[in-house]
């Protein structure tokens, strides 16, 4: 690659495992068109406090992390999620999932860890055309690496 990476979407890659729920890794794809993922917040690390006398008292605070993903009416990817979902209510319980996200532009690689779906759309919009679904995931931990 030259001196320029590429920021493009495009040839990202986001895999996911499910523990005990699916026995092998799943691509997922179709995502929506102009806005396949997003974190719903930045991850906080610390917080602050001045002391009266003008001190800086600071300390690590632990976050989860929540992601949304959106992807198209079509995709082959949300019978995954409706399958976690309907498993879920079915025991009462949620289940791990854990993903990784390749930004092959960026030669930039993050891994999610012990997460769980929070929420999602179950059925699309009706509009002109079927609307998009949006599945979010809160996540112990996001950690990047390079490829």
């Amino acid at each position: 690659m030259s001196g320029n990476a590429l920021i493009t979407s495009a040839d990202a890659v986001f895999t996911l495992t499910v523990k005990t729920l699916f026995n092998a890794p799943i691509t997922l794809e179709n995502w929506a068109t102009d806005h396949g993922w997003s974190g719903a917040q930045k991850l906080k690390l610390a917080t602050t406090s001045l002391s009266i006398d003008g001190r800086l008292n600071k300390g690590f605070v632990p976050s989860a992390y929540h992601m949304t993903l959106n992807f198209s009416a079509a995709s082959r990817s949300l019978p995954v999620f409706d399958a976690i979902a309907t498993a879920s209510r079915q025991a009462r319980t949620v289940y791990e999932l854990n993903g990784e996200l390749l930004l092959h532009g960026l030669g930039r690689r993050f891994t999610f860890t012990n997460g769980c779906l929070t929420d999602y759309d179950p059925v699309p919009a009706g509009d002109t055309t079927l609307g998009n679904r949006s599945v979010n995931i809160t996540w112990e931990n996001v950690l990047p690496a390079g490829l």
